[in-house]
């Protein structure tokens, strides 16, 4: 018997990785499904914020990729590697800080040496051409193929019949009549297939990636106009996903929580430096970054007096602490100009 082509196929757990996969496993193909965490899927930093861990997080995507593609999954922490893509991407963002070409071809070369790993002959995505205008254009798509490293080994089945034939399909390994000509935004076609082979159990891949919101973003632009070269960090990126972020200096930065649940995280994971909250009221936290002054904590607790439950009171009692420090203030609201002036 035959040993079976085997082949790496880049899944989000979303519906055009569900349909890639199902369309190479229809032509007898082996597939090992590869999911690469870079560490900014939304649904995945709520849960870390409120307290899961990233390793069991991880753990518990595989099992439902693995279970709803059929196949094995593999899935792998690139969370902190990434982050210097991020950073420096050579293909440059996006509307906001999502470098998508260089995010590509990051995570098609980490396919690479899983295939060579696997002893697989090919890498597949579910990338459609036309479907987002920064990566999935003909340009970029020529540019992941000419420096991924596969050298022809880069198969895209949703779109196969636009684009030029890979040697898979020269080989003979893949039939391309059997391949897909699906181009542009629309998903009327996805979900057609969707029917035709059975796929089910897809999802948004863990609710979106949080560097194309303009909001995380904006945090991220922050961060990089204040680090003076001071290292970006996992712990700094899962931060600009949570409460609200003011800049009053070029050193100094308060996020305030939004929700019990950020309040809670600000208090577990940041209690290192100044934290603030109400005494006799509910109310948020607010984490105080940089080096701060006593006029820069003062200003904190006039912003945990703006959105805890007495912001209507002329004054709000405040207990400002790091470590065994600790003083308190009596906070008036921090004033509407104020607000928008240090908003981030």
């Amino acid at each position: 018997m035959n040993t079976p082509i085997k082949a790496v196929g880049l899944v989000s757990g979303g519906l055009d990785s569900a349909l890639a996969v199902a369309v190479i496993r229809r032509q007898g193909i082996e597939v090992v499904g590869l999911h690469v965490a870079i560490g900014y899927a939304a649904g995945i930093m709520r849960r870390e914020v409120a307290g899961e861990r990233l390793d069991a997080l991880l753990e518990e995507e595989a099992r439902r990729m693995s279970g709803s593609f059929g196949t094995r999954v593999l899935v792998i922490d690139r969370s902190t590697e990434y982050l210097d893509i991020l950073l420096h991407p050579r293909h440059g963002y996006g509307a906001n800080v999502n470098p998508c070409i260089d995010c590509h071809l990051y995570m098609i070369r980490e396919a690479k040496r899983i295939m060579e790993r696997e002893g697989a002959r090919f890498v597949f995505t579910g990338e459609v051409l036309g479907q987002r205008p920064m990566s999935q254009n003909r340009a970029a798509l020529g540019v992941i193929d000419r420096e991924s490293g596969l050298g022809g080994l880069l198969v895209r089945p949703l779109s196969a019949k636009l684009l030029e034939p890979t040697l898979p399909e020269l080989e003979g390994w893949l039939d391309r009549e059997r391949l897909l000509d699906i181009a542009g935004r629309s998903r009327a076609r996805q979900m057609a297939l969707a029917g035709e082979l059975a796929v089910e159990g897809y999802q948004s891949p863990a609710g979106g990636c949080l560097l194309t919101d303009a909001n995380y973003a904006a945090k991220v632009r922050d961060w990089m106009a204040h680090a003076a070269g001071a290292p970006l960090t996992r712990e700094e990126t899962l931060l600009f996903s949570v409460g609200r972020h003011f800049r009053l200096s070029p050193t100094v930065k308060i996020v305030v929580g939004r929700r019990e649940v950020e309040n809670g995280y600000l208090e577990r994971e940041w209690g290192r430096l100044w934290l603030a909250s109400p005494v006799d009221v509910p109310g948020p936290t607010a984490l105080v970054q940089g080096n701060a002054t006593d006029d820069d904590l003062s200003v904190a607790a006039s912003f945990v007096a703006r959105y805890g439950d007495a912001k209507d009171a002329p004054s709000t009692r405040v207990a400002v602490r790091r470590g065994d420090e600790s003083r308190t203030y009596d906070a008036a609201p921090a004033p509407e100009d104020l607000v928008e002036r240090t908003r981030i």
